[in-house]
């Protein structure tokens, strides 16, 4: 585990980090890493959990990430370059061990990659309320996702919205939607378990062949074809269908035969890279970050953070985590 190694120079203090890796298509491991323990301003971060975002992840896990998009694909403080070896993540929680007196001891959430200890710039740290669990704010990242969505959607109270695909980021869209006054939600998936966790969360809950009709908005998040022909369906006259899913290197049809001309649809894009366009004048990353942990004090979210791993484990359980078969939904990594 984290230790004392050694003083270096006679002036600096480290310490053994271990991060997660992907080192190869279909093999991760865990390395080895300093950090130096000095009195700079930087914090000094020990992991609680880190939540593995198993749409991207799986992506990279598996090599398929494009080499156009090696770029766009990086998260914050990512280690390494695509396809690999590159130290990958971006929703951590932890306690400040050291660092600027008015953050120690405080809990926090950052967008850094799987890593039992690391030292980060204290404005890159989003403040955890009190009333949001560590192991549920891994959450964040993806909450933020939800949110971007909606506004790239323009949601409005009663609204009619469909959510194709019942994997994390789309029952937080849904979870977000049903909160707006007067609105009819549901949620449209081919796994009949994710039914529960859709009706705790405000949401109807049907299968793709029960799919309805004539909504105001669809939001398509099942990263698959038939998904989004399943979204299409479902909009009725000049509606918006907002693509969330990103499919990596795999070519996607898209039906635009049948009622596409002449319903007048619309699809659109929406990637929590940028802010989105209607809020970009007024909101910055870090004010989107913050709003959407203030989202998460609510306790069936917990709902979705339903599969925990050791970190000593992580490298022999991914293979499973990260395939289409695994029942997770926001698998976390646990550290302590």
């Amino acid at each position: 585990m984290t230790e004392v190694k050694a003083v270096r120079n006679n002036s600096a203090t480290y310490k053994v980090a271990r991060a997660l890796w992907y080192a190869k298509p279909y093999k991760a491991e865990l390395r080895a890493e300093s950090i130096e323990l000095s009195s700079n301003s930087n914090a000094l971060v020990r992991t609680m959990f880190s939540g593995i975002s198993r749409g991207t992840e799986r992506l990279i896990f598996r090599g398929e990430v494009p080499e156009s998009e090696f770029e766009s694909m990086r998260a914050p403080m990512q280690i390494g370059e695509f396809p690999f070896p590159v130290k990958y993540g971006y929703c951590a929680t932890g306690i400040v061990e050291e660092g600027p007196k008015d953050l120690k001891g405080n809990t926090f959430f950052c967008l850094h990659p799987h890593q039992d200890l690391f030292r980060v710039a204290p404005e890159l740290l989003v403040p955890i309320p009190p009333s949001v669990p560590a192991k549920r704010a891994t959450l964040a990242a993806n909450m933020e996702t939800a949110l971007n969505a909606h506004w790239d959607a323009a949601s409005s109270p009663c609204d009619r919205i469909a959510v194709v695909g019942a994997g994390v980021v789309g029952l937080l869209i849904a979870y977000l939607a049903a909160r707006l006054p007067g609105t009819d939600v549901i949620v449209i998936d081919s796994n009949p378990a994710r039914r529960e966790i859709a009706v705790a969360f405000g949401a109807q809950f049907t299968s793709p062949e029960q799919a309805p009709e004539n909504c105001d908005i669809v939001f398509s998040a099942s990263a698959s074809a038939a998904g989004l022909a399943t979204a299409l369906s479902c909009a009725g006259f000049e509606a918006r269908i907002v693509e969330v899913s990103w499919h990596g290197a795999k070519l996607v049809s898209i039906p635009l035969g049948g009622p596409f001309h002449s319903r007048r649809l619309s699809i659109i894009s929406s990637q929590v890279g940028h802010v989105a366009a209607r809020r970009r004048p007024r909101w910055d990353y870090s004010r989107r970050i913050s709003a959407a942990m203030k989202l998460l004090d609510r306790p069936e979210l917990d709902l979705l953070v339903n599969e925990e791993i050791a970190f000593d484990d992580a490298p022999e359980r991914l293979p499973l985590i990260l395939s289409t078969e695994s029942a997770a939904l926001a698998p976390v990594i646990r550290y302590t």
